[in-house]
Formats: structure tokens, sequence, C-alpha cells
């Protein structure tokens, strides 16, 4: 497994409160499923290092138990939870829900009896779930590229060079446009590394991209093209502040 440690990581908080449970959430259009192990690995690698809550509900129980992730084993899909001092975790099917930056995280896992570590009851290892539920919520808004402004997204992958248009942009991630044609090889769930946004005269800032989502367009000048929704996967802090200038730059000009 390769787990991705790029992301600026904030302190480990403390021990949840009681004011930091979260219910939890039935899966709508705005959800998606990550399936991939990997990326599981990332979010609960993120959680654990961040120390944010988990709020556990065992079945029949509308009160959560609290927790946080201690640690993510680097190779095996598995880790460890930390419960809250004296807590008990019931058997039977728990749902797990925490926020994952700026979205919800849910998954569900099931053991008869939730064997903790020896002489520790409130740590207990577990195997990661075969899938996680995410509940986005924009946190940051997106503006459209001004007409007659050209931003492009420059990057090679699988021996291809691409320079895509750059439809619109937020703090969080980039509309990309291109034709079916220029499509190939980019996929849902695909990360591009070594991506150079180009957003204005002398200003390019280097990131790495995750495709969240494709969807058909068309264009009454260029026909059928493909607008690729993509999150940034890492950012320096530098350029995330260089972006935040020339978003506010091109929302003032809309004005």
């Amino acid at each position: 497994m390769q787990l991705h440690e790029h992301h600026a990581v904030p302190i480990r908080k403390g021990p949840p409160r009681p004011q930091d449970a979260l219910a939890p959430f039935v899966a709508s259009a705005s959800s998606f499923d990550m399936t991939s192990e990997d990326d599981i690995g990332d979010a609960l690698t993120l959680l654990a290092a961040s120390g944010d809550a988990i709020s556990m509900y065992a079945p029949g129980s509308r009160e959560p138990v609290l927790g946080r992730i201690l640690s993510v084993d680097p190779e095996l899909p598995h880790f460890v939870m930390e419960l809250n001092e004296g807590s008990v975790l019931q058997p039977g099917k728990v749902t797990f829900v925490s926020w994952l930056r700026t979205a919800k995280l849910q998954f569900r896992l099931s053991s008869q009896e939730w064997r903790s570590v020896a002489g520790k009851p409130h740590l207990i290892p577990m195997t990661f779930p075969e899938t996680c539920t995410v509940l986005n919520r924009r946190a940051s808004e997106r503006v459209e590229t001004p007409l007659g402004t050209t931003l492009m997204a420059n990057f090679e992958l699988v021996k291809h060079t691409y320079e895509l248009p750059i439809y619109d942009l937020s703090l969080g991630g980039v509309g990309l446009r291109c034709s079916k044609l220029q499509a190939k090889g980019l996929f849902k769930g695909r990360k591009i590394p070594g991506v150079v946004l180009e957003l204005g005269p002398e200003i390019e800032i280097a990131t790495e991209l995750e495709i969240r989502f494709t969807r058909s367009l068309r264009s009454f000048l260029l026909g059928e093209q493909l607008h690729l929704g993509c999150r940034f996967v890492t950012m320096t802090p530098e350029a995330a502040a260089q972006l935040a200038e020339q978003i506010a730059l091109i929302s003032g000009s809309g004005k």
C-alpha cells in the first residue's frame, strides 16, 4: 500500500468531546463510495494524523461511542481505534462517522467481539472496511474562468502530453475541459502527478490532481466536450496562497 503523506497535516487533536459527535448520514446524489484500498488507507491515515473524532454507533443505540484512530499500518489494511477512556464498543455491526477535511466519511465494520490490545482495553485493532461513503460539502467558492482568458493545465501521463483549458477553479479543485478524443486515460479516480496550472502571465502553480467526476457536455462552437472535475491532492502553502490570490482576481473581474 502506498499512503500519500504530502498533505500539510494539522497538529493531532486531543480526545474527542461530546460536541464533536457526528450523526450517521444517508447516501445521496452528492455522495460516492470509496472502494480502493489505497484511498481508504490514505483517508484513515489522515484521520490518524489529525486525531479527528470518530463517532461509533452500535446497533440500536443513538448515543455514539467516541474515539479516534491511533495508527494505520503502512503495509497491511489494518488500523487501531483508540476509544475515549472508559468507553466500550458493543459487539455487532458498528457505523463509524467522521469529518474528512470538508466531507463526511462513513463506513461500517462488524464483529461479534471487539478484541482489544492486551492490557489496553481502549485500543482495538481493526481491518479496513471494504468501502467508505464520502458525502461532499463544498467548502470554497468555485469561479468560472472569464471569457477571453485562457488558463491551462499541462501534464504528462502514460507518455502523452496534455494541455487542457481550465473551465473553473476553487481552493479545493479545478474543472478541466477537453474533447472525448483528448480524454484518453483520464477517468474517474485517476491521480495525475506533476500538473502545472498556468493561471496568468508568468503565474504557474504545481500540484497533483485526482479526477473526481467526468461529465459530457455540448459546446455550440466546439461540439461534444468532456468536463473533468478534479481535486487538489498536494499543494504547498505558498502555491495555495497564490491560487487564492488568482481566484480573488478572477472573482473581482467578473463583477
